[in-house]
């Protein structure tokens, strides 16, 4: 009874995953991406950098082909017409890029209402960001600009800035991801929870059938052995 328990729980937690991921997957967008709604980020500073995306593969990107892990996009627009940029970057690379430059980090973020909170670090303007040869994937030029990047092992932060460094960054921004796996991982989840759950099911029938002992002999009657 205990087992089938255990069991039944284990199969509820599988078919909830599995659920909520076909419900995630059903929400991508016509380019299989699940993105944020476009929000309005604002600092005096000369770039908006997000807080260290820690993205740990333990190794296994290297046995795979790139995007197999999904894609980010982020896609950004300034508000002032003027040439924006966004790249992804080592966070490392990232802080010394802009060590010693004013600009905001990103330390949280909700969306409704939209709310943003910056820790700002006071600096020189910093050298244009097209110049460094520090990004894994960069998108920079007038009007909406889109960056894609395969997810890779590692520590990364976004940055949004106008082109040629210059403070004051105004940019309508969305974020969003492409992840592949969510459809299949989806379908193991449930298929494992119902076969989980019939499991459960067996072993509480086996347990309630009940049980029949052999009949005792009547007491009164002794077996004799005959030599």
């Amino acid at each position: 009874m205990v087992a089938s328990g255990l069991l039944a729980l284990l199969s509820l937690g599988f078919l909830a995953g599995g659920g909520l991921l076909l419900w995630a997957d059903s929400k991508k967008d016509d380019q299989g991406y699940i993105s944020t709604g476009t929000e309005r980020f604002s600092t005096d500073t000369s770039a908006l950098v997000t807080e260290n995306l820690d993205l740990d593969l333990d190794g296994a990107e290297s046995l795979v082909d790139d995007g197999v892990y999904g894609k980010v996009r982020v896609t950004a627009e300034s508000d002032e017409g003027k040439p924006v940029f966004v790249g992804i970057a080592r966070t490392s690379d990232v802080s010394d890029y802009l060590r010693g430059s004013s600009h905001d980090v990103i330390t949280d973020v909700e969306f409704s209402p939209f709310h943003a909170d910056y820790d700002t670090r006071a600096g020189r303007t910093p050298a244009a960001p097209g110049e460094r040869k520090i990004w894994a994937a960069t998108a920079q030029g007038d009007g909406e600009q889109v960056l894609t990047w395969d997810v890779r092992d590692g520590d990364w932060s976004v940055v949004v800035m106008n082109a040629d460094g210059s403070a004051g960054v105004k940019a309508a921004i969305s974020a969003g991801a492409s992840l592949g796996f969510l459809d299949e991982a989806g379908k193991i989840s449930l298929t494992t929870g119902f076969v989980l759950l019939i499991l459960a099911g067996g072993l509480l029938f086996v347990g309630a059938r009940p049980r029949h002992d052999a009949p005792l002999g009547d007491p009164g009657q002794a077996t004799v052995a005959v030599a």
